[in-house]
Order: C-alpha cells, then structure tokens, then sequence
C-alpha cells in the first residue's frame, strides 16, 4: 500500500471481459513476474488507494484464484456480456459506504503506476471537481475519477453511451488532467499488442 493511505479513496478494476480477441484470458497473461490483472492491483496498492475491488465475469474462477492472493475484496458481474458499465455499476456497488471517490481503471491498463495514480489523484482533490480523467496529445484516457455523489447516477444511468455520456453533459463539472503519459491510452487488447508492449512471445 501507499505510504499515505486515503480511506476515501477507492480503486474500481473491471476485469470480467471475456479476451475474445486473444482467445485466452488476458488478465492471466504473465506480466514480470505477476499477471496481467496481478500487476494493476499491485499498482493501486503502491498509490494511496484504500480500497481496491476487481470486477469479475468471464473466467471468474480462473481468474479469482489469482486476485484472492492480493487480499482485495471482489465482486462478480453476471451481466458481464453487456459491456463495460455494467462492470463499473457492479464495482461501485461492491464499495463500502465510507468511499468518497472511485478511480476506474479496466484491468488490460498495467502501465498506469502508483505514483501516476497519485498524481491525477492529488490534482483531482485539489480541483474540487466532480469527476476526472487524464487528457494526453488532445485524447481522453484511463482511469476515470467519479465522486461519491455520481454513483447514485452511474448505478441508475440510461444512457446509450455510459460513462461518455456522464463525462459530456457533465462537462463543468469535469477536471481534465493534463499529462504527457500515453500509458492513458496504452491498453491490451490483442496477443500482438501483448508481444509489442512487453516483447513477450
């Protein structure tokens, strides 16, 4: 964990996706000498995140044999095969009730480290905004900042483009964090994405 562990402050991985594109669990993808899924909550735990919850799905108990030796609570989305908000509603309802704001950060991101975290964490407190999210080269990125009072919203949302949508019409209420980190836009989502990232074979 941080060394400054904020309470408030909770990290939300959704990790339930079913890797039709590498036609094998990419979470379970050796990165270093952990996992894919293994290096992003290792990441969190290195930030000022209090609480860390991985959403899960497809290859739930594949993959939960893992997260359960980080000691993070989890929870399972059955309703995974309807796309990512439906994992982002089941991990903000799995958060204790003392949780202030949550950072969503899909578990195919493992080069978003701890002190980038804290970071576009500390500015976003420092902003007084509602939400946030890293801008890098003129592009929105990973991972996303809600505050409590907009978990009501995302649980109940109805709207065709999910948390986008949330983002656009909350536009005076959004802080963009300005960085030179392309990591924001650097996810997995192919085994030669894998092989070009991490020079894997």
């Amino acid at each position: 964990m941080g060394s400054k562990v904020n309470n408030t402050l909770a990290a939300v991985i959704p990790a339930a996706g079913e890797s039709s594109r590498t036609g094998t669990p990419k979470m379970l993808l050796p990165f270093g000498e952990e996992t894919m899924i293994g290096r992003v909550i290792s990441n969190f735990r290195e930030s000022k995140a209090g609480e860390i919850v991985v959403v899960l799905g497809a290859w739930k108990d594949e993959i939960l044999k893992v997260v359960s030796g980080y000691g993070v609570k989890y929870c399972i989305n059955e309703d995974f095969k309807s796309g990512m908000l439906s994992s982002v509603i089941c991990g903000i309802n799995a958060l204790s009730s003392g949780i202030e704001a949550a950072l969503i950060l899909p578990g195919d991101y493992p080069f978003i480290t701890g002190s980038f975290i804290d970071e576009f964490t500390d500015a976003f407190f420092e902003s007084g905004k509602g939400i946030a999210i890293p801008v890098a080269g003129g592009r929105n990125g990973h991972p996303i900042i809600l505050r409590r009072k907009y978990f009501n919203i995302v649980q109940n949302i109805n709207l065709p483009g999910g948390l986008r949508d949330i983002i656009r019409l909350s536009d005076e209420d959004v802080y963009k964090y300005q960085t030179d980190n392309h990591y924001i836009h650097t996810d997995i989502d192919t085994i030669e994405d894998y092989i070009s990232l991490t020079g894997k074979i």
